[in-house]
């Protein structure tokens, strides 16, 4: 028994390793050579955890080979682009002015439901709102609307806004962060002010706590609402 689970601690950590260093792309957004990887990566390590006869060297070294193999080809399609469009494959439009381009969604074996699903999933449920929709690489549906299906934004109203910035995490499950309060340049007695505005008495108490460069708050303690609080903070840091 302990020799099954060291072995299965050894492929899982190699594993980690290598899916790491392969990168962190989520499975929906994978190139089809790096789903062909992730698929043989899963068939390479299911033998050796169950089958204590067979070494683990069998695994290992495949496995090795594999991950350079994905990292040469990532290499290629880097450096050269009529390489990177053979194995990739290109973007297809499927919709243009003219309206669907029924050729297009045969070459990909799609049928109208898929790309209905797909502009739905953008959140457009009429096709006549569509300028284009492109098939990007990866399966994923890229729209551009109709200029009178945009959503309209401050910039088309004349609305002048601070730039936002990426909320720092300064508690997190009543944690401080001290690498965030150094980036913040905040102190415990701006946190404790806060708090006391948010009705918190301790910070264990804290589920989470954020502030972002325009002085912008979020505070929220466990099994309690979230509030939104604006502070002297604003102008003070950049991030």
């Amino acid at each position: 028994m302990l020799i099954i689970v060291l072995r299965v601690l050894i492929i899982y950590l190699v594993v980690l390793f290598y899916l790491r260093v392969m990168g962190k792309r989520q499975l929906g957004e994978l190139q089809p050579f790096e789903l062909v990887v992730t698929l043989l990566i899963a068939d390479i390590i299911s033998l050796p955890m169950t089958q204590i006869s067979m070494p683990l060297l069998f695994s290992l070294i495949p496995l090795t080979a594999l991950v350079l193999v994905h990292y040469f080809v990532s290499l290629i399609t880097r450096k050269s682009v009529k390489l990177r469009g053979i194995i990739n494959g290109k973007p297809v439009v499927v919709i243009s002015p003219q309206g669907v381009q029924y050729d297009a969604l045969k070459s990909l074996n799609m049928n109208m439901d898929d790309l209905i699903e797909g502009l739905r999933s953008c959140n457009y449920h009429k096709i006549e709102d569509v300028q284009y929709a492109i098939v990007e690489n990866n399966g994923t549906i890229t729209v551009i609307a109709k200029s009178q299906a945009c959503p309209v934004v401050n910039k088309d109203l004349n609305i002048n806004l601070p730039q936002s910035s990426l909320p720092l995490n300064i508690i997190t499950a009543g944690k401080i962060n001290t690498q965030n309060i150094k980036i913040s340049g905040i102190d415990n007695n701006f946190i404790n002010k806060v708090l006391v505005r948010a009705q918190i008495d301790k910070i264990k108490n804290v589920l989470l706590f954020t502030l972002d460069s325009n002085g912008a708050v979020y505070v929220q303690a466990y099994n309690q609402k979230g509030v939104e609080l604006k502070t002297d903070y604003c102008g003070k840091g950049r991030w």
